[in-house]
C-alpha cells in the first residue's frame, strides 16, 4: 500500500516524458528553492551486482540532469545533500570515492557551470574535507561568484543539528559580550547564523529512493517546506522526475499554518 501511494504521489507513468511534463508546468509558480536528498546510490549499485561506489558515480549524472532541469525551470536555489556528518561512518573506501567525486564533478563541470550562469556554494563544515576537495570547492566558488541564474548549493559534511548548535553558540557568545540582548533573539536572529542565511528557505524538498525521513537535513529551514517522495533511486532520477515534483508542488495549497478565508 505504501509503495503504491508513493508511486501515485510521484505521478510515475511510463507515458510521461520530460518535454510533456515541462509543458504542463506553470512558469509563474516555480519554487524559488528546491532541496534534494540524493538517496539510493548504494541500493542502485547492489541491485546490479556492482560495488556501492558505482552507484555514487552514477548519481553524478542525475545531479547534472537535475541542475540542467532547474536552470530550464528558472529555479533560483538548488541545495543537494551530498555528504552528511554521519557519512564519515561508512567504509573508508566509500568515503574516499565520495571525496574524490566531489573534486571530479566540480573540476569537470566548472566551465559548463560558468557558461550556464550557475553559482556554486556550500553549507557544512568544509574545513574537515580533504585538502584537494577544499581547493576544488574554493576555486569553483571564486570562479562562479558573479553568476546569477542558479545557486547550486552543495551540502558537504553537513548536519543540521551541528549547524543549529553552532548558531546557538554564536548567539550566546554575542550575549556574553553584551552585543546582543536576550529580548533581541528571535527567529530572524537564529536564521542569521545558519549556513543558509543568504538564501530563502526551501519551497520544495525532494527525496527519492522511497525513504520517508529528512535525515538531519535543514531541520530549521524545512518548517514549511512541501515534501515530495519517490521510489526512484537517485541514479535513475532525471528531469522528468524533477518536473513531476514541481507539478505536484504547484497543486499544493500552502497556508503556512493559517486559513484562507
Amino acid at each position: 500500500m505504501i509503495r503504491w501511494l508513493l508511486n501515485y504521489i510521484s505521478g510515475a507513468s511510463k507515458a510521461e516524458n520530460a518535454d510533456n511534463l515541462l509543458a504542463n508546468i506553470d512558469k509563474g509558480k516555480i519554487p524559488a528553492h528546491i532541496a534534494i536528498i540524493m538517496d539510493g546510490n548504494g541500493r542502485w549499485a547492489q541491485k546490479r551486482g556492482l560495488p556501492r561506489t558505482a552507484g555514487h558515480r552514477a548519481g553524478v549524472e542525475s545531479l547534472k540532469a537535475v541542475v540542467e532541469g532547474c536552470g530550464t525551470l528558472g529555479v533560483k536555489y538548488l541545495t543537494v545533500y551530498a555528504f552528511s556528518t554521519e557519512n564519515w561512518k561508512r567504509p573508508q573506501e566509500e568515503v574516499n570515492v565520495l571525496m574524490n567525486l566531489i573534486s571530479e564533478y566540480i573540476d569537470k563541470e566548472l566551465e559548463i557551470l560558468c557558461n550556464k550562469g550557475i553559482k556554486v556554494g556550500t553549507i557544512g563544515e568544509i574545513e574537515y574535507l580533504p585538502v584537494s576537495a577544499q581547493k576544488s570547492i574554493q576555486k569553483a566558488k571564486e570562479t562562479t561568484k558573479e553568476n546569477k541564474k542558479l545557486m547550486l548549493n552543495l551540502a558537504l559534511n553537513y548536519g543540521s543539528r551541528t549547524e543549529l548548535v553552532t548558531a546557538v553558540k554564536e548567539i550566546v557568545k554575542l550575549s556574553i559580550q553584551n552585543q546582543l540582548q536576550i529580548h533581541e533573539v528571535n527567529e530572524k536572529t537564529i536564521a542569521k547564523y545558519l549556513d543558509t542565511r543568504d538564501m530563502p528557505d526551501p519551497d520544495l524538498l525532494i527525496r527519492p529512493s522511497g525513504e520517508l525521513r529528512i535525515s538531519n537535513f535543514l531541520l530549521w529551514q524545512l518548517a514549511y517546506t512541501e515534501f515530495w517522495y519517490s521510489n526512484v533511486l537517485w541514479p535513475d532520477f532525471r528531469q522528468k522526475h524533477l518536473y513531476q515534483a514541481v507539478i505536484d508542488f504547484q497543486k499544493r495549497d500552502r497556508r503556512y499554518g493559517a486559513l484562507k478565508l
